[in-house]
């Protein structure tokens, strides 16, 4: 089954991404957030991608407007009534999501699937907050959603064989590669993603090496395209963190501890290129 109306609840890098993708392949496509200045910066990081396409010719002039026409925005989650098909795309609080959650199941039609973008908290437990735990189910995009072709599939205890099957056809109409994970902490991407980056940032508070000279080493090294620190500071130094206090708290073990210089820069609110800092400074922010 592929959706008529798709909802995306967040207007962040990851929610325009994925709001993107759906209007990109002919769905109509509804964005909500908390604030019109926040789906504001939604769309306008859509036309920006957009744009950046046109000029590879990657895209048409009237692909991007027909695009644009397709997304919807709106400030109020009860407008996510007539979706079908829905995505969480919002901060990686679980508590914040077990709220949404019992919200859009009491919002939507009974036989709408109700998906999260979560990169490591549990579905199962995502799912409880509803009345519907079979029609839940983790759909983890990559950054930045419009390149990157995986998607990561994640059942809970309850979700159901039909709706897991819905979100792999889905997935696979969007042009991306989908694979199912098993439903445990960080999943497959970020259990063995995050610990890596958390170990460059011990390496880089153990005065090891500089910023610099840790993303050299794993470029030239072992030739991953862009460096640990830069990943962290392109992905969020908050959500870096968010993911590996899940990791530690839901596994038990010492090796996922957070670098106490990850924790620092965070409280500094040194987050990455969101905020104009992180390892690296940005101009223009």
């Amino acid at each position: 089954m592929v959706p008529q109306s798709v909802g995306i609840l967040g207007a962040g890098q990851m929610g325009a991404g994925i709001a993107q993708v759906m209007a990109a392949h002919g769905l109509r496509t509804r964005m909500v957030d908390v604030s019109l200045a926040a789906l504001e910066r939604g769309l306008g990081a859509i036309r920006s991608s957009c744009e950046r396409l046109v000029k590879k010719d990657a895209m048409s002039e009237v692909q991007k407007t027909e695009l644009l026409a397709r997304i919807t925005t709106s400030t109020h989650i009860q407008d996510f009534k007539e979706c079908d098909f829905v995505v969480e795309a919002i901060a990686e609080n679980v508590e914040l999501k077990l709220k949404v959650f019992a919200q859009l199941d009491e919002i939507c039609q009974k036989s709408a699937i109700l998906c999260s973008n979560t990169s490591s908290i549990s579905i199962t437990k995502i799912a409880a907050a509803t009345k519907r735990p079979q029609q839940v189910i983790g759909m983890h995009f990559m950054n930045p959603v419009p390149l990157m072709k995986l998607v990561e599939g994640i059942r809970g205890l309850q979700t159901s064989d039909e709706t897991l099957k819905a979100v792999r056809t889905l997935t696979e109409e969007l042009g991306k590669e989908f694979i199912e994970v098993k439903d445990m902490p960080g999943f497959a991407v970020n259990r063995i993603l995050m610990p890596m980056i958390n170990e460059a940032v011990y390496t880089l508070f153990e005065g090891i090496a500089s910023v610099a000279a840790i993303d050299q080493a794993m470029k030239l090294g072992t030739n991953q395209p862009m460096g640990p620190l830069t990943l962290a500071d392109f992905i969020g130094l908050d959500t870096c963190l968010a993911i590996m206090n899940v990791l530690y708290d839901g596994l038990g073990d010492s090796k996922y501890r957070p670098c106490p210089l990850l924790v620092k820069y965070v409280e500094a609110g040194w987050l990455g290129r969101k905020t104009g800092r992180g390892f690296y400074v940005y101009e223009g922010k």
